[in-house]
C-alpha cells in the first residue's frame, strides 16, 4: 500500500498558527494583570497595611533594673550575704521563652527569717497579624483586657503623696483643729464658786486622762483585707508609659499572709507586667501597701526609661 507523502509546508503552517494562538492567550492575560487586579491590588494592600510598632525587639529582662533597685526591693533581716549568694539573688533568673523577640521575663526571690519577697518582670512585644490593625492598636486591646480582668475602676487615677493614716484618735476632727475634749475647760459651762469649779475641772480632766480614746481596730489576719483605702486602692496610674494601672491584694493562707502589688503598663506595642509580693510567716504582721507600691512604681518608671533609650 503506498504511503502518503509528508508536506512540510502544511506542517509549518499549522505550527505557526498554534504558536500565534498561544501568544495571543498569554498576551491577553498579561495585559489584564497590568491594567487591573494585579497592580491595583498591590497598591490597595500597601495602603491598608498598618504601621509596625515602635519596638522590633526586646532587651534582656534581668539586666533592665539597676542592681541597687533590686537590693532595695529584696531587703534582708540584717544578715550579711556571701558574695556568691548575693550575686545569685540579685542577678535574677531569666524566664524560659521560645522567642526572645516576642517575650522575655525575669524573677528575683529572697527568703529571710521574717518572710519572703518575690519580684517578677514580664515584657511582651505585641505584633498584629492583621494588615488593618497596627501593632500598637493590638497592644492597646490586650492592655484593656488586662485592666478589665483586674476590675480596675475607670477614671480612678491618682498618685499617693502621703502614707495612709494610722490609728487617728476618734475625737480628733478631720480638719486638724482641737476637739473640745483636747482643751482643758473648753465646752464646759462655768461652775458657781471657784473651788467647786476647780474641783469639777480636775474631775473632768482626770476622767479624760484615765479613759483612752478608742483605738482603730487592726484588720483580722484570718480574713483577706478588703484592700488599701484612699489613693492606695487599685487604680489607674498617670505619667507611666501610654497607659498603666496598679492592683493591690492582701491574701491569707494557712502558711502565712502575703500582699501582691501588680503594676501593668503599655508603651507603644510593648506591655510590661511587674508583680511584687511580700510573704509574712507571722499573721499578726500584715505587709503594708505603701512601701510595696512605692517600690513597684519606682521600678516600673525605671523600666519605662530603659525601654525608651
Amino acid at each position: 500500500m503506498p504511503r502518503k507523502s509528508f508536506v512540510p509546508g502544511a506542517a509549518l503552517l499549522a505550527t505557526a498558527a498554534l504558536a500565534a494562538g498561544l501568544a495571543g492567550c498569554s498576551g491577553g492575560s498579561a495585559t489584564g494583570s497590568r491594567g487591573g487586579d494585579g497592580k491595583s491590588g498591590d497598591v490597595t494592600a500597601a495602603t491598608q497595611s498598618a504601621e509596625p510598632g515602635r519596638y522590633q525587639y526586646l532587651p534582656e529582662a534581668c539586666g533592665l533594673p539597676a542592681r541597687s533597685t533590686i537590693r532595695g526591693m529584696l531587703p534582708g533581716d540584717g544578715q550579711q550575704l556571701a558574695p556568691a549568694d548575693a550575686e545569685k539573688i540579685y542577678a535574677g533568673r531569666a524566664d524560659i521563652t521560645y522567642d526572645t523577640d516576642r517575650r522575655v521575663g525575669c524573677q528575683w526571690t529572697r527568703e529571710t527569717a521574717e518572710g519572703t519577697r518575690h519580684l517578677t518582670l514580664d515584657i511582651q512585644r505585641v505584633v498584629s497579624y492583621s494588615p488593618a490593625v497596627s501593632d500598637e492598636d493590638r497592644a492597646q486591646e490586650l492592655y484593656r483586657g488586662k485592666e478589665q480582668a483586674a476590675k480596675i475602676p475607670s477614671g480612678s487615677s491618682g498618685t499617693p503623696t502621703t502614707a495612709a493614716p494610722k490609728d487617728k484618735p476618734a475625737d480628733k476632727p478631720a480638719d486638724g483643729s482641737k476637739s473640745p475634749s483636747a482643751a482643758p475647760g473648753a465646752g464646759r459651762e462655768p461652775q458657781p464658786g471657784g473651788a467647786g469649779a476647780e474641783a469639777g475641772g480636775k474631775k473632768a480632766d482626770g476622767a479624760a486622762q484615765t479613759t483612752p480614746p478608742p483605738a482603730t481596730p487592726s484588720p483580722s489576719p484570718s480574713e483577706p483585707s478588703a484592700g488599701p483605702g484612699g489613693t492606695l486602692a487599685p487604680r489607674e496610674l498617670d505619667n507611666l508609659g501610654d497607659a498603666a494601672f496598679l492592683n493591690d491584694r492582701l491574701s491569707t493562707t494557712d502558711s502565712g499572709v502575703h500582699r501582691d502589688v501588680t503594676v501593668v503598663f503599655r508603651t507603644s506595642n510593648v506591655i510590661v507586667t511587674l508583680t511584687y509580693d511580700q510573704w509574712s510567716a507571722d499573721k499578726t504582721k500584715l505587709p503594708e501597701s505603701q512601701e510595696l507600691q512605692d517600690k513597684a512604681r519606682s521600678l516600673a518608671a525605671e523600666v519605662v526609661d530603659s525601654l525608651s533609650e
